[in-house]
């Protein structure tokens, strides 16, 4: 068994979605190749059982029963060779099916992470989902029929040489003809590939009205809005519909081809061959094999026409892919980049130019403004998180100097928006770190998350539904703190870490905190007087602009706008 993500898995052609095929295709050449030679032989033996049936009548007709007992056994062979060489060529299509999908959902996974907060700012989330949902297994189906592709190719070959060493009027009608009419598809595929492309659009447009809506719903029925976004969706609904009907016109002309061209080429070779019988160019075993071949000859044409059909749909869902791939994100270390002369101390400060504002080594520092996104930009810029490169030092060392994978390991920011997935619940707290269970509980301990690990059948090892929907939004907070915690961090930055939660479990929390992180260097934006007055130091921001700064007994005393802030205005 090979594992999945594969290393080649994050290396994509991106410069078109037949380059990107094709890159996909080279990644397992081999398995391809050892499909196709499957399918060759495999479809090489049905097609040569018209010419050993052939060869069988006229040993019969002429009564010549040791040539009639060859041919038997020839045929018997056919069959064996057909039936273990299909087996073959089966399990291959499957894999070389599972192994471009996977491949495809490890490369589009690996760009998505990779690009972070750029990939939803630029494509809607229900667009990205629909990647993973269905354009990696169509991308997949592509290279299924490989196989049976190359087999009807080279079987058609085969078979159009040997009617034309029989008869060359025959011949000519399977070699000239089936070309000819495969050809008048033409008019079909094109317009198919567009009208495809833009109900995909279309669906995509609606999968994503309806993650927004469930992820709002809360929201909109607070304000009374469920009418008007079920009347959008219906309204989209019913383009998607559309433009479903108008791909399905001609998809339905495509699959009946697939029933209409072999017929009528069966009727032509026919009626073609029993004239060369009433002629006498052609014996009765000749015209036998001949309608076998007709009939045969169905095959490779379902084959080619499914084909055609599975590779515009898989360069629809490339293009889909692509535009994943192609996201960048807003920050990536410098191909041949050099590291700094001097990495910073883990017990150095943060310091932010823009607002001036300092954070400490190893101390518990918290940001204040009557504006909250004018606290939460400063830690964006100290944990390198903004669309634009950030002016920070730490330890005198820019951020935007330091490798991105460095400074992500070092300075982890926790958002005030928690986000869970579904999964065991230890995972979902490590991350992908080696904790013992002591280490964990411990961090529970200090979120007061206590509440919420009982919530969970079977505890750490029960899992965790859909964006921990089960949980409460207090819960969920908990659960994300308990996360950063166990990572561990020199620089842990917090985003309204306790704005969920109760005042008793926030006192709670901030005093355990205080003591957890001790020594090492932590900030906060919060206005929770529970919080501050853990602090070490507390940073007033008044227009973006660090105005003052002190413990929180001091400024309370000291400075009016800080207790407008902090009070809601409460007292003077």
């Amino acid at each position: 068994m090979r594992l999945l993500p594969m290393p080649d898995a994050a290396e994509p052609d991106t410069r078109s979605p037949g380059r990107y095929l094709l890159r996909l295709g080279r990644l397992q050449w081999r398995t391809l190749v050892v499909g196709m030679a499957c399918g060759i032989v495999w479809m090489l033996a049905i097609a040569l059982f018209p010419w050993a049936v052939g060869r069988s009548v006229d040993a019969i007709a002429r009564h010549d029963g040791a040539d009639l007992l060859r041919w038997a056994l020839v045929l018997l062979g056919l069959g064996t060779v057909s039936a273990l060489f299909g087996a073959a060529r089966h399990a291959m299509a499957v894999r070389n099916w599972l192994t471009a999908s996977f491949r495809s959902a490890a490369t589009v996974h690996a760009r998505a992470l990779r690009a972070g907060p750029a990939l939803t700012r630029s494509l809607p989330l229900g667009e990205v989902a629909a990647v993973f949902t269905s354009d990696v297994w169509r991308l997949g189906n592509l290279y299924d029929v490989t196989a049976r592709f190359a087999g009807a190719v080279v079987s058609y070959v085969v078979v159009g040489v040997i009617l034309l060493r029989t008869n060359t009027r025959m011949g000519l009608l399977v070699l000239l003809g089936g070309p000819l009419l495969l050809g008048t598809l033409a008019l079909i595929i094109r317009p198919l590939q567009r009208r495809q492309a833009a109900q995909r659009e279309e669906s995509g447009r609606l999968t994503t009205l309806g993650a927004d809506t469930v992820a709002g719903l809360r929201v909109l029925r607070g304000i009374g809005g469920e009418d008007a976004f079920l009347t959008r969706y219906a309204e989209q609904s019913h383009r998607v519909r559309a433009a479903g009907w108008r791909a399905a016109s001609l998809q339905a002309a495509l699959d009946s081809s697939q029933v209409l061209l072999p017929g009528l080429f069966v009727v032509l070779v026919t009626w073609t061959g029993s004239h060369e019988v009433l002629a006498g160019r052609m014996s009765t075993g000749q015209l036998v094999s001949s309608y076998g071949y007709a009939a045969f000859l169905t095959m490779p044409f379902w084959t080619v026409i499914e084909f055609l059909d599975r590779s515009i749909r898989a360069r629809i869902s490339a293009a889909k892919a692509l535009k994943v791939l192609r996201v960048e994100p807003d920050h990536a270390d410098p191909v041949g980049g050099t590291t700094p002369a001097r990495m910073p101390s883990p017990s150095g400060d943060l310091y932010d130019p823009v607002s001036d504002v300092t954070a400490r080594g190893g101390r518990l520092t918290a940001l204040v403004s009557a504006v909250p996104e004018d606290s939460s930009a400063v830690i964006d810029r100290f944990g390198r998180l903004t669309p634009e490169e950030t002016s920070a030092t730490w330890d005198g060392v820019p951020v935007a100097s330091l490798p991105l994978t460095w400074v992500r390991a070092r300075i982890v920011v926790s958002e005030s928006d928690p986000r869970l997935f579904t999964g065991v619940l230890r995972e979902q707290l490590l991350a992908g770190h080696a904790r013992d269970d002591d280490a964990i509980l411990s961090a529970i301990g200090i979120a007061s998350a206590a509440d919420a690990l009982d919530a969970v059948p079977d505890g750490l090892d029960g899992r965790v539904e859909e964006r921990g929907r089960s949980f409460s939004g207090g819960q969920r907070q908990r659960l994300a703190l308990v996360r950063a915690l166990l990572l561990d961090p020199p620089a842990l930055l917090l985003i309204e870490p306790t704005s969920s939660v109760d005042a008793h479990t926030e006192a709670r929390i901030a005093a355990r905190l205080a003591d957890a992180r001790r020594g090492r260097t932590t900030v906060v934006a919060s206005a929770s007087p529970l919080l501050l007055d853990r602090c070490d130091e507390v940073v007033l921001i008044e227009d973006g602009v660090a105005a003052a700064s002190g413990p929180h007994a001091e400024l309370l005393a000291s400075s009016r706008a800080y207790r407008a802030v902090v009070t809601r205005g409460e007292v003077d």
